[in-house]
C-alpha cells in the first residue's frame, strides 16, 4: 500500500488536535507501528520499534500531548462513523477494523451479560495498529514447505510480535496465486480477528491472492467446517489455533483432503509438544512442516524449519 494513502487513512480517524500532533512529528508512516491514546495520559507512538511521546520536541519538563476525554470521544466518532452502536459486535471483541485493514483496539468498562462481555462502555484507551503488508516475506521459506508444487501441512510457531501473521498472509498470497514452487490453488481463510485480510465492509484490504475466499469474523472451528461445505478449498489457512475445538476442526479438514496452514504461539517445537491440546498433533505427525520464528533483528525472522519427524531442514533464513 502507498505510504501516503496509509497516512491519510490513519490521520482521518484521529481527533483534530491529536492529528495535528502526529502531523507535526513528521513521521514516516511506513515505520509507524502503533498510535496509543490513553485518556489523561501522554500520546505515544511506536515508531521504528521504539516508543516516542508526542510532541517529539518538548520543552524541558513538559509531559507531551495529554489525551483528553473530548479527544478520545472525537476519535471514536471518526472510527465508528458517528455510530458506535453499529460496531457493537466488533467492540465486544475489543477492536474495530478501519479502511486499509488498520485495527483500532479499544478498552474501557466491560458490560457483562451471563458472564460474557456484551459491550464496552466509557472507552478510555485506543490503540491504532497500523497495518503493514510485507509482500515477498515468505520467499525464503516457501521452498522448504512445498513438495512437487504442492504446499505441505504447515504450522508456524512464533512468540508474540515476531511477524507470524505477516508471514502467513504472504504464504496465503503465494499459494493462491502460484509461483515456481507451488501451483496456484483455491485457499479458504478463516479470519476470526480480521488480521489476515483486514476486511473493511466485507472487502479484504490486504492482498491474499486471486483464488482466496475469506470468512471474516467467524470462530475458527465453525469457519473451517463452513469453508469445506461452501467453497471446497484445496488449502485452509487460520491464525492462532489453540482450543480443542480448533484442533478437532483442523483434523477434520485434513481428513477431508484439505491442506492446512496454521499458526500458534510458542517459542519452539518443544514448547508446543508440551501443550495438552497440541501434543497429539505433533505425536501423530499431522503437520509435515514446522516453521519457527524469532525477532532478533526484525519481525518474521525464520529461526528454523523442521519436518514432521522433527528433523532440521534449514535454519537462520
Amino acid at each position: 500500500m502507498d505510504v501516503k494513502k496509509k497516512e491519510r487513512q490513519i490521520l482521518r480517524v484521529l481527533a483534530r488536535s491529536v492529528r495535528a500532533a502526529v502531523e507535526d512529528a513528521g513521521l514516516d508512516f511506513g515505520q509507524v507501528q502503533e498510535i496509543r491514546m490513553r485518556t489523561e495520559k501522554p500520546l505515544i507512538v511506536v515508531y521504528k520499534n521504539e516508543e516516542r511521546i508526542l510532541p517529539l520536541k518538548k520543552r524541558d519538563g513538559a509531559e507531551g500531548h495529554i489525551v483528553t476525554r473530548k479527544e478520545m470521544r472525537e476519535t471514536l466518532e471518526y472510527v465508528s462513523h458517528y455510530s458506535l452502536y453499529a460496531y457493537e459486535q466488533e467492540i465486544r471483541q475489543g477492536f474495530i477494523t478501519i479502511e486499509g485493514g488498520h485495527r483500532v483496539g479499544v478498552i474501557g468498562k466491560a458490560i457483562l451479560e451471563q458472564d460474557r462481555v456484551k459491550n464496552l462502555q466509557y472507552i478510555s484507551s485506543a490503540n491504532i495498529r497500523v497495518a503493514h503488508e510485507v509482500i515477498g516475506c515468505a520467499d525464503k521459506v516457501i521452498p522448504y514447505i512445498t513438495k512437487d508444487r504442492q504446499v505441505c501441512h504447515t504450522l508456524i510457531i512464533s512468540p508474540p510480535c515476531c511477524g507470524k501473521t505477516t508471514l502467513i498472509r504472504d504464504l496465503i498470497r503465494q499459494v493462491s496465486d502460484g509461483n515456481t514452487y507451488v501451483k496456484g490453488c483455491s485457499v479458504g481463510v478463516v479470519d476470526e480477528r480480521s488480521e489476515l485480510g483486514g476486511c473493511y465492509l466485507g472487502v479484504p484490504q490486504n492482498e491474499l491472492g486471486m483464488r482466496t475466499d475469506i470468512l471474516d469474523g467467524c470462530p475458527k472451528a465453525q469457519g473451517m467446517l463452513m469453508l469445506i461445505r461452501s467453497m471446497a478449498p484445496k488449502v485452509i489457512a487460520v491464525d492462532e489455533i489453540g482450543s480443542a475445538e480448533d484442533i478437532h476442526a483442523l483434523e477434520y479438514a485434513m481428513q477431508c483432503g484439505c491442506t492446512l496452514i496454521a499458526s500458534v504461539h510458542g517459542r519452539d517445537m518443544e514448547e508446543i509438544s508440551e501443550k495438552p491440546v497440541l501434543s497429539d498433533l505433533v505425536r501423530k505427525k499431522r503437520f509435515e512442516r514446522y516453521v519457527v520464528l524469532e525477532n532478533r533483528s526484525h519481525p518474521g525472522e525464520i529461526r528454523a524449519v523442521f519436518d514432521q519427524r522433527g528433523s532440521l531442514l534449514c535454519c537462520g533464513l
